[in-house]
């Protein structure tokens, strides 16, 4: 078999075990449901399950390993002459246009399910954690300073409260109803009061030099 067409039956695969756990999360409740009962619904063997998906957290949060990498690939992204607060904030802005899930895009029924499960939250909390983590690795590499400096990863820390709170204020805004539409004329002013804390401290910090 071809590596391209062996790939795309390995896409489709994860794909359709991961709706079968969406739709069955969202009908049961998180804690609810097995993995089983998802290799049943997804018609693979539960070891199938578990080598896509080794937790089972991740079944609900799919897209877990572009959530960690985001805010670092939209700080090495950043346009020449941006700061690390700019460049992060432009792109901020740019996924709410497109209604990202990795800003807090989603459904009512879903992110009921997110904040009802305390194993979901406590899932959520740690890959905001690892989001951070790998902007302060990029930070200290954009700025040349070592691996453990305290200024790259009080940066990061900063940097990653404000998207974490932005996104939390997503997840409300869709568990009171509003659409996604509303949810991405409110982000912006939101995203202005949050960003704006940090200007005095980071304005200039991190500006990408021209190449």
């Amino acid at each position: 078999m071809p590596t391209g067409l062996r790939e795309l039956k390995k896409q489709q695969a994860r794909r359709a075990i991961s709706d079968a756990a969406t739709r069955l999360f969202l009908e049961r409740g998180f804690e609810a449901v097995t993995i089983a009962d998802i290799a049943t619904a997804a018609q693979v063997a539960k070891m199938t399950v578990t080598n896509y998906f080794p937790r089972k957290e991740d079944l609900a949060l799919d897209h877990h390993e572009t959530f960690r990498r985001s805010l670092a690939v939209a700080l090495t992204s950043r346009h020449e002459g941006e700061s690390a607060l700019v460049g992060l904030r432009r792109e901020y802005l740019a996924a709410v246009a497109r209604h990202d899930a990795l800003v807090g895009f989603s459904g009512q029924a879903f992110a009921r399910m997110i904040t009802g499960s305390p194993t979901l939250a406590a899932r959520l909390r740690e890959l905001h954690q690892q989001r951070e983590d790998a902007l302060a690795e990029a930070l200290a590499a954009e700025t040349a300073e070592p691996a453990d400096a305290l200024t790259p990863r009080a940066a990061a820390a900063l940097l990653a409260t404000a998207h974490r709170t932005l996104f939390h204020h997503a997840l409300d805004l869709t568990i009171e109803g509003r659409t996604n539409r509303q949810i991405a004329d409110a982000l912006p002013e939101a995203a202005e009061e949050v960003f704006a804390l940090l200007e005095p401290s980071l304005a200039d910090y991190a500006v990408r030099e021209a190449a």
